[in-house]
């Protein structure tokens, strides 16, 4: 078919490029390539800790939270108008620590102006400056309150700022990911509680929602082109020197009522990433100190538990933990169900 110069730009549908599965994700399960879309939460539920995890998981390829994988390392810029920079960097520090990260070797930017506001012509000039000069994979802009001075209740005035972050994300193929305050009135779906313009909710390609629901942290993820995984329960934790601080998929695990202490303690080390305090297993636990030490001082006795200058950790077959036998044996005596992929539950961190 002969283009006309006056026409818009036209392909047959069978000549569009087809993105291989493997390629439809920045980090799997959890945000699309290239997408654009919100964290959204009441205040304290951890919205900027997840986003710079998702930072610190681009720049490094790690998996995001110790579960979803990234895709292909690359640069990412965030800016947290809320946060001062020694907050930030203390922040990034904690968590590139407890992924035993050299945060010099991270392609990780952060924009330090004191102000970004992205209703203005000069300030936009001058993100697009940097994102051409950068070319990140994921850009994050917390929180959008912060980002403008206009009605985020008019859908006229918000359709224009979003047009201006979908203009960038088709412009620099960059994935940007947007924190914002839910409202406190409660929606049958955790995007319709997001302040302002129901606009906000229509934007994502890839939408985060936390909330706290019975005192726990609930992560929900929604996607425009592909099925969400189900709720997933996280944690803010850290070491017992209030360091490290990161969030984590808690443990789902949950044994019978019937479990000993020893059963319990050893599952909850078992699905530990790394060995825990006598602090954090009797927190953990909610036990008495002389319960649980006589109960570590028996299993280490029988040669399930070994005491590291880190804290306790399961002995397996190979020298380092239970074997895959001892996990099957432990799971189905402690009713627990299937331990396989699941992370531990860690000493909390108070919201």
């Amino acid at each position: 078919m002969a283009i006309n110069p006056e026409m818009l730009p036209v392909q047959k549908a069978s000549e569009l490029k087809i993105q291989p599965q493997e390629e439809s994700w920045l980090i799997q399960q959890l945000w699309g390539r290239a997408a654009v879309g919100i964290i959204g939460g009441s205040p304290k539920t951890c919205k900027s800790w997840l986003g710079l995890d998702m930072a610190v998981s681009i720049a490094s390829a790690t998996p995001c939270l110790g579960r979803f994988a990234v895709q292909a390392r690359g640069p990412t810029l965030v800016y947290l108008a809320e946060d001062a920079l020694s907050m930030v960097r203390a922040r990034l520090d904690g968590l590139c620590e407890h992924r035993r990260l050299d945060i010099r070797g991270l392609d990780l930017h952060v924009i330090t102006a004191p102000s970004l506001r992205l209703d203005r012509q000069r300030d936009r000039q001058r993100l697009k400056a940097t994102l051409v000069q950068l070319k990140p994979r994921m850009l994050l802009l917390d929180p959008l309150v912060r980002l403008h001075q206009l009605d985020e209740n008019s859908a006229a005035d918000i359709s224009k700022l979003l047009g201006f972050l979908r203009e960038l994300q088709r412009t620099f193929d960059t994935a940007i990911v947007l924190v914002h305050h839910a409202s406190k009135k409660h929606r049958a779906q955790p995007g319709q509680a997001l302040r302002g313009s129901s606009d906000l909710h229509a934007f994502g390609d890839s939408n985060a929602y936390l909330a706290h629901k019975q005192n726990q942290l609930i992560l929900t993820l929604e996607h425009r082109a592909a099925k969400a995984p189900d709720p997933i329960t996280l944690e803010l934790v850290s070491t017992p020197e209030g360091e490290h601080t990161h969030l984590e998929v808690r443990s789902e695990i949950s044994p019978e009522p019937s479990a000993t202490l020893s059963e319990r303690a050893l599952l909850v080390l078992h699905n530990a990433s790394k060995p825990l305090s006598r602090k954090c297993l009797r927190e953990s636990l909610k036990v008495n100190n002389q319960r649980l030490g006589n109960a570590l001082q028996a299993l280490e006795k029988q040669q399930l538990l070994v005491h590291t200058a880190r804290g306790w950790a399961p002995v397996r077959s190979s020298g380092q933990g239970l074997g895959e036998e001892g996990t099957n044996q432990l799971t189905d005596t402690a009713g627990a169900g299937r331990a396989q992929g699941l992370e531990a539950a860690q000493c909390p961190f108070p919201f």
